[in-house]
């Protein structure tokens, strides 16, 4: 590791050698009014990362008001934006994903009460096409904060992780992607995991721990280095003292302690919400200052102190007694009802009802033309699946704006659409675009795992060929000083209350999707081990309630799914497909009914409704693209007449001449005698003179039935 200083702009520089490339580390040269700012590069892919606190707090401040926006800008990789406006809008999927991997780890470690706003702007300036700029914005982040005297428990580190044939890959490239089992993002300090996030082709636990424990390892370097350049530049440290709420939490768990512990007994959500909140009326009125009362504890402070009161009598009873809040065992899943072809005109359906969690999953089919184009730093490419995830106030019992997407909703959805695709048909062999939908109709614990199961029995009720079924389980923590209790398929008060939200989907052969966040300042490789193999056996029990609606893929489609049919033609006969100004294409799709795409590698795509119109399109497009033979009878189309003969449209567009002489076995004064320019005649190839031009006979051919007459009969 290398570390320099310019004193013109006070620069520092840290740098070192990390998977085959150069990371380097650099602040105060840009952004010098940021509180704190660094440039981080690798290989030639650059990220600008900016750290910004308030000094105070907001009156009335009660949450942690912190804000993470990833930004890239097109011309990182030398392009120009699209659009009229031909400047970058608002946030693409891609950058929403982004900010939400990086606010993931560094949101935990900020100190207990720190309610400052606080912000971190990560920009992708310089793009190389190798390397992602999202590990490098998680690395400017944690390094801006640490510099810029917030009071962060930082640093962390990151790196991504790929997996082929057998063996890790730290950092892999976007090509080495390409060919990797494994994309899997890890985030965390030096003595433990925060974060991961993963897509991955039916791997082994063990496979998948190992990863994890691999990135672990390799980002320590990376540690070292923002270590090393907050000695040198980091600011002085905001002089912020934590929360000691102990006197207010132990005044309400005397007031209302037993009355806590009661509702936490109740396994029905609202009735339980009824009960907490009829707990905390109560305790309001004897504490919180009021007119009557000055002295009395501030709101804000007393919804801190009473979190704290929940959350020690859920975590306490469950570490005592090995019970939830339902009631259930540690490693015991809600009943599950699975149902699928629920509804009457979608294309595929499903009903998934795991306790008091719900989603309704539909999958519809479309051609091509359905496909979305992704428009990013390395250009515009097309996607054939699609998953939306949708999650309306109605789910929670409560009332809210309905807008746009959520930053939860885009990241819940992508979450599934990871643990979804490894077992996706080829496109070769299923050539439709497939949109997922999943309506939330009710939450109290994994939405997103829910998503995957409903999904996975949608898709194959349409009749969508996957690999195998997926399912998804959502798993907690409850770490103490007196003991640790990992949880299977959380509620949302154990997801709120609890360590960890560790998300696990798969397949009975392994695992798609792994995805944790962790509370606390991370965990152990023992007890995400735990996790994993409890968490199989929870995958295993929802994959046989799953079957019991459906174990594999409908034959055949919905009668209002398109069908389609792909075939290939030589490159060389596309323009003879398409026709000049597209012309030729569109009288095949007015006149057959079906659509027709044309790729440049000569792969056509014919779609429709019903099967007679595809065969018309494909007959045409055969026609035009095959080749004709000689010694084949063909039915011709007259098109001109010559005083020598005339030309016939035999074969697509393809035009020949019958001499005169080759009309018929009788002596012919003029063509006309015998034709009319449109007439449908029989016509025989009989080869190619020399400059190519093709001659035809009808003399060959009886022409009231097509049939070949006998050489010697047609020379009478």
């Amino acid at each position: 590791m290398q570390k320099k200083e310019n004193r013109m702009f006070d620069k520092q520089t840290v740098s070192l050698e990390w998977a085959g490339r150069t990371l380097t580390i650099e602040t105060g040269r840009v952004a010098r009014q940021a509180d704190g700012a660094v440039l981080v590069t690798y290989g030639d892919t650059t990220v600008l990362a900016t750290a910004v606190f308030a000094r105070e707090a907001k009156p009335g401040q009660d949450f942690f008001p912190l804000t993470v926006n990833y930004m890239e800008k097109y011309y990182a990789s030398g392009r120009i934006p699209g659009g009229f406006f031909k400047r970058e809008g608002r946030p693409t999927e891609k950058e929403t994903l982004t900010s939400r991997l990086i606010d993931r780890p560094i949101r935990p470690l900020f100190v207990d009460g720190f309610k400052h706003e606080t912000q971190v702007v990560l920009t992708a300036v310089s793009y190389d096409l190798e390397n992602d700029p999202d590990i490098l914005g998680m690395i400017g982040a944690s390094a801006a904060l640490v510099l810029s005297g917030a009071p962060f428990m930082g640093p962390i580190g990151a790196a991504r992780v790929g997996y082929k044939d057998g063996d890790y890959i730290i950092n892999p490239t976007v090509d080495e992607l390409e060919e990797s089992e494994l994309d899997l993002v890890v985030a965390g300090t030096q003595g433990a995991v925060m974060m991961v996030e993963s897509e991955a082709s039916e791997l082994s636990e063990e496979v998948m721990l190992g990863a994890v424990m691999a990135g672990h390892d390799a980002m320590q370097p990376v540690i070292d280095a923002i270590i090393a350049l907050a000695e040198a530049a980091a600011k002085e440290p905001f002089d912020f003292q934590g929360e000691d709420l102990s006197s207010e939490l132990k005044a309400i768990q005397d007031l209302v302690g037993s009355d806590l512990s009661a509702a936490y007994q109740i396994t029905e959500k609202l009735e339980r919400q009824s009960a907490v909140g009829a707990a905390r009326s109560k305790a309001a009125e004897a504490l919180v200052a009021t007119e009557d009362r000055p002295d009395g504890l501030d709101g804000n402070v007393f919804k801190s102190a009473f979190k704290k009161a929940e959350a020690a009598v859920v975590r306490g009873d469950i570490i005592k007694t090995g019970k939830r809040i339902d009631g259930r065992s540690l490693d015991q899943v809600r009943p599950i009802l699975a149902e699928a072809g629920i509804l009457p005109r979608t294309h595929g359906s499903a009903l998934f009802t795991r306790g008091e969690t719900q989603a309704l999953c539909v999958a519809t089919l479309g051609t091509s033309d359905d496909e979305q184009f992704i428009d990013g730093l390395d250009g515009t490419r097309k996607e054939k699946f699609l998953l939306h995830y949708n999650f309306p106030p109605y789910s929670v019992g409560e009332t809210g704006r309905m807008g746009g997407t959520s930053r939860r909703e885009t990241g819940h959805g992508k979450l599934a659409w990871r643990a979804l695709r490894a077992v996706l048909p080829e496109h070769a062999t299923f050539p439709y675009t497939i949109r997922m939908v999943s309506e939330i109709t009710e939450s109290n614990g994994s939405s997103s795992m829910a998503t995957v199961c409903g999904s996975s029995l949608a898709m194959m009720d349409a009749g969508v060929p996957l690999t195998r079924p997926v399912s998804g389980i959502a798993m907690g923590l409850i770490k103490e000083d007196n003991g640790i209790a990992v949880l299977s398929d959380i509620l949302g008060d154990e997801d709120h209350l609890g360590d960890m939200d560790f998300k696990v989907a798969g397949t009975e052969m392994g695992i798609t999707s792994l995805q944790m966040d962790i509370k606390i300042a991370g965990i152990t490789r023992d007890i995400m081990q735990t996790a994993l193999e409890q968490a199989k056996g929870g995958r295993m029990h929802i994959l046989g309630e799953m079957s019991k609606a459906l174990t594999s893929a409908r034959d055949g489609l919905a009668d209002n799914a398109p069908q389609m049919e792909i075939i290939k033609v030589p490159t060389d006969k596309i323009r003879d497909v398409i026709g000049s100004g597209g012309k030729t294409i569109r009288d095949i799709v007015d006149t057959s009914g079906a659509k027709v795409n044309i790729d440049d590698d000569g792969t056509v795509q014919v779609s429709a409704t019903d099967r007679a119109s595809i065969d018309a399109a494909l007959k045409r497009i055969r026609e035009i693209t095959a080749e004709p033979e000689v010694g084949q009878i063909y039915e011709g189309k007259v098109v001109s007449i010559k005083d020598f003969g005339a030309f016939v449209n035999f074969f697509g567009p393809k035009d020949g001449l019958v001499h005169v002489s080759q009309m018929s076995k009788e002596r012919i004064g003029h063509p006309k005698d015998v034709l009319s320019e449109g007439q449908t005649v029989f016509v025989k190839l009989m080869g190619f003179d020399d400059r190519g031009k093709v001659r035809l006979s009808m003399k060959t051919v009886d022409q009231a039935t097509g049939t070949e007459v006998a050489e010697d009969a047609a020379e009478e």
